[in-house]
């Protein structure tokens, strides 16, 4: 463990300057859940701020025998090296005095050490700025189990301090014993997702219990316990009828008991005097050995089981079979092929010649490998009327003392979930009873077979022998096998995981995350453009929804690590393309492993002042989470142009792939051509007589691409951020290998219509006005998407044979912005349109209306003041209202950006609009617009 406490004190110095006493204030302040890499952690995490309060004052070593009572309490923290890097080190920094969150962050994990989470992965760190307040980060398996674990930390540390008499700390931790085991998978389902882990597969936890989804995409497989998706739901239905099962096993001329179904008590004993003495009654789809009696010997015993055994069916139906004796053995098959035999042995206990058979019970109960259920490797001894009546039959009672090396049994069958134990067999069962085992599992048709036997002796053939098959289970269990009583462990799920991922064949799709503060949006599409031009189906997520295949499937914000999830899940999906915004970083981690590729495209400022995140550089280590998340195999596409993105690269583990609009003989091409004479990957744009050109460099190899004039979304090389866009794109392209021919076609098809890029640079012409529909609604957007107006704007004058055109702009920005943010957007629309009229979103993210608007226009008059192009500002709080009001005055051959919230409705009225039915609309409304009254310009030009 590498934790450690960012402190600048010296906690011996602490201790002699602390004055006062000691009480329980640790306290939780906010809980974060991070489900993938995170700004804290390379995995998956729990992230706990805290508050010490007055412990602020008392590192471990001002309180007496706190670290003591630790110790006795959790035994297992000897062992934490924490960053001594050693054995005891937690100890040592114990006694020297540590802080408390850092004791919590170590308690946690040492709670889910205690329940079997391997975890050792956690740091404290103290709150910037905040005396007493720390963040605790710890790792977790299970997210209930990790949550519980810190809460229950807090809990004990406070009662170390100052004694809550609340608090039994054994019975709480008893407690969560428990509540991790009802949480945890069961033993076979942890056994293929540990095989699976260690062949790097990805998974997913689909419910509560034991669905799980190994692999993503198209090439994922799903299981439940020892069912697979492969497993035929045909034959599982014939396994669970006991009847047709030994009838169609018969019929192909394996060892099979007579058998016949009844309804009736009368029937089963005319079956059973019919088919001879003794005879089993079992449930005709009963499964884990429930409401099965064994060598019943008469009509009254018949009579008398045959009520026991309907109970535990579920269609009523019950099983008549002649009684085989010998041993319990069960053969597990998979994928054709004999996995493993063990001996299974009924739920019993050994005489000593001195104790009752109660007290040998509750010896037996007593081993820690026994628990309740699946919970353990053995279960707990049930003594119940079942076992009552078994004792009965032997002539015992609980209170009865065997005689010494006496066998008293407690149950009939060999159920592991009954009690019973087993005895590995797999490398002593003869190869026809193998055979005889493998053919019943192909007969019955399951991947994943149990077929049990009764045989005197599995290392013996079983015709010559005598014995038979009593039962084809599907989904059976495997704990027999990964961990027998007595015996070596058989790894049986590889070849589970062998059948669902063949040596060779693929578990992940390839991923390519996009981050930024612009421009992520229409980049992702660019790029799942490309890749759907070379037949792939791609999943992608964005600020608008997320799109399976071209189809819009959810319209949201869908830039998080849950649509990223889904995404993953989607059985479709054979490449992924995630838009990342740094909320779902900063909320839940990325919500997934790694990404093969991780392009950003720039770090401004923008979101700042929201959870925790104050400056560009703090976002840039935000973003830098997805570059961490390359693997060494994989690339990050990176902007050479941006200062905090180049920095980037040092966090990189695979190959870096820049990306720059820089002129050759700039510092940043100079960086390029340092990087290709290395071998490296970069995309650049070249000057040449007929115009700029993309070139692909790797190495000494130079590879025209396009012409940046001749891409559609670049509006022939005007829309700046789209040529950057569009080299970010290539490189993520290129990066993961699609020839170059593909990328080109790509470049070249996509275009920012409404259809392939709804409110990225969306042109309509409305009665003769130029408009351009985009969410441009930050500072730093604004002034990329002024230069882009400006340039289209200068074409328009010189084409116009009625006058200069004006540039109206409808601009607005989200509510969570800081104040100066939000006047800093509305400075920078000022300077490239004649007319800004502002708006406010529909949700106000806690602010008041007009508040917003308020802000934006303050920034307009700003910038008026200075004389910039603006000199007319409007204020119309409805986004609808103020497009109709921008459509009403400007003439034709005018210039309209409406930067939008709402773009599918936007979209609707501009395609609908009509000047005669629209008139008047603005006025006679409630939110008619509004000239700055507090504003004179400083000339007033026409």
């Amino acid at each position: 463990m590498t934790d450690s406490v960012q402190d600048s004190r010296d906690p011996r110095a602490t201790s002699v300057s602390s004055g006062g006493r000691p009480t329980a204030d640790l306290t939780i302040i906010e809980t974060r859940v991070y489900r993938g890499a995170n700004v804290w952690s390379y995995d998956k995490a729990i992230h706990l701020v805290v508050d010490l309060g007055v412990l602020e004052d008392f590192p471990t070593n001002t309180i007496p025998g706190f670290t003591e009572h630790l110790l006795e309490a959790l035994p297992g923290l000897r062992e934490h090296s924490c960053s001594r890097g050693r054995r005891g080190g937690f100890v040592e920094r114990l006694n020297e005095g540590t802080w408390l969150g850092h004791v919590a962050e170590h308690v946690a994990l040492a709670l889910q050490q205690v329940v079997g989470h391997d975890i050792r992965r956690g740091k404290t760190r103290a709150v910037k700025g905040q005396k007493g307040r720390y963040n605790i980060i710890y790792g977790y398996v299970d997210e209930q189990v990790g949550l519980e674990a810190g809460r229950l930390a807090v809990r004990l540390v406070n009662h170390l301090v100052e004694a809550d008499p609340d608090l039994d700390f054994e019975q709480e931790l008893d407690d969560f014993i428990l509540r991790a085991q009802r949480t945890a998978f069961g033993p076979s389902t942890q056994a293929i997702i540990d095989e699976a882990v260690s062949r790097d597969i990805p998974w997913i936890r689909l419910n509560k219990h034991s669905l799980v989804q190994l692999g993503q995409g198209v090439h994922a497989k799903r299981i439940r316990a020892t069912m697979t998706s492969e497993t035929s739901s045909i034959a599982v239905d014939i396994a669970s009828d006991k009847d047709l099962t030994t009838r169609l096993l018969g019929a192909a001329g394996l060892p099979v008991p007579k058998q016949d179904s009844v309804r009736t008590a009368e029937q089963a004993a005319s079956v059973a005097k019919r088919i001879g003495f003794p005879v089993v009654i079992k449930p005709l789809d009963g499964n884990h050995g429930r409401g099965v009696c064994l060598d019943l010997q008469s009509k009254q015993d018949v009579l008398d089981a045959f009520p026991i055994a309907k109970e535990q069916s579920r269609r009523g139906w019950v099983i008549v079979e002649s009684f085989i004796t010998g041993k319990d053995y069960r053969c597990l098959i998979i994928d054709g092929k004999m996995a493993a035999i063990a001996e299974r042995v009924p739920a019993h206990v050994i005489g000593d010649g001195s104790s009752t058979v109660q007290a040998l019970v509750d010896l037996t109960n007593a081993d820690p490998r026994r628990g309740v259920g699946h919970e353990k490797i053995l279960t707990r001894i049930k003594v119940d009327a079942a076992a009552v009546e078994v004792l009965a039959d032997q002539g015992h009672t609980l209170d009865s003392v065997p005689a010494e090396g006496e066998m008293v049994k407690l149950a009939l069958t060999g159920n592991m979930s009954t009690g019973g134990i087993s005895i590995d067999r797999t490398f002593e069962a003869h190869p026809e009873n193998a055979e005889i085992a493998e053919e019943a599992a192909r007969m019955v048709g399951l991947d994943i077979a149990g077929i049990d036997f009764i045989c005197p002796d599995i290392t013996q053939p079983v015709r010559e022998t005598g014995g038979a098959i009593c039962e084809v289970n599907a989904a059976p269990g495997f704990r027999m096998h990964t961990h027998p009583t007595i015996g070596e462990p058989q790894f049986i799920s590889k070849p589970v995981v062998d059948m669902l991922f063949p040596p060779g064949a693929p578990s992940r799709i390839p991923i390519v995350a996009v981050t930024g503060t612009n421009g992520k949006t229409t980049t992702s599409r660019m790029i799942s453009h490309i890749f759907k031009g070379m037949g792939r189906k791609v999943g992608m997520t964005s600020t608008d929804g997320v799109v399976i295949d071209e189809r819009l499937l959810i319209r949201a914000d869908a830039s998080g690590p849950r649509s990223a999830r889904m995404v993953l899940q989607n059985p479709r999906v054979d490449f992924a393309v995630f838009e990342v915004a740094r909320g779902g970083i900063l909320r839940e981690g990325l919500g997934y492993e790694r990404n093969d590729v991780a392009v950003v495209l720039n770090v401004q400022p923008d979101h700042l002042g929201l959870r925790g995140i104050d400056t560009v550089e703090q976002l840039a280590d935000v973003k830098a989470v997805l570059v961490e998340a390359v693997p060494r195999d994989g690339h990050a596409v990176l902007n050479a142009d941006d200062p905090l993105v180049r920095e980037m690269r040092r966090r990189c583990s695979g190959q870096v792939v820049w990306f720059s609009m820089a002129e050759p003989g700039s510092e940043e091409r100079d960086m390029i051509d340092a990087h290709c004479r290395r071998g490296g990957k970069a995309l650049v744009l070249q000057p040449t007589e007929r115009g700029e050109m993309i070139v692909v460099r790797h190495g000494a190899r130079d590879m025209q691409l396009a012409f940046t004039h001749l891409l559609p979304a670049t509006f022939s090389g005007r829309a700046r951020m789209n040529v950057q866009n569009s080299l970010a794109a290539a490189a993520a392209a290129f990066a993961i290998g699609a020839p170059l021919h593909d990328i080109r076609q790509g470049l070249r098809t996509f275009s920012t219509n409404y259809y392939l890029s709804p409110g990225r640079l969306n042109e309509i012409e409305v009665n003769g006005v130029n408009v351009i529909v985009d969410y441009c609604h930050n500072a730093p957007g604004m002034r990329a998407l002024g230069d882009f107006v400006d340039r289209i704007g200068d074409s328009l004058d010189s084409g116009s044979e009625l006058g200069k055109p004006s540039r109206i702009g409808v601009i607005a920005t989200a509510g969570d912005r800081r104040d100066e943010d939000m006047r800093e957007l509305g400075e920078a629309a000022a300077e490239h349109f004649d007319v800004v009229i502002v708006r406010e979103d529909v949700s106000l993210r806690r602010r008041k209306r007009g508040e917003t608007a308020t802000l934006v226009a303050e920034g307009v008059r700003r910038a008026m003041d200075k004389g910039v192009r603006c000199k007319q500002l409007e204020v119309i709080h409805d986004e609808i209202a103020a497009v109709h009001h921008a459509m009403s005055r400007a003439n034709r051959g005018d210039l309209l950006v409406v930067c939008v919230d709402q773009h599918p409705l936007v979209m609707s009225e501009l395609e609908n609009w009509s000047p005669m039915a629209q008139a008047g609309a603005t006025a006679g409304s409630d939110d008619a617009p509004v000239a700055d009254p507090d504003y004179t310009p400083p000339s007033t030009e026409a």
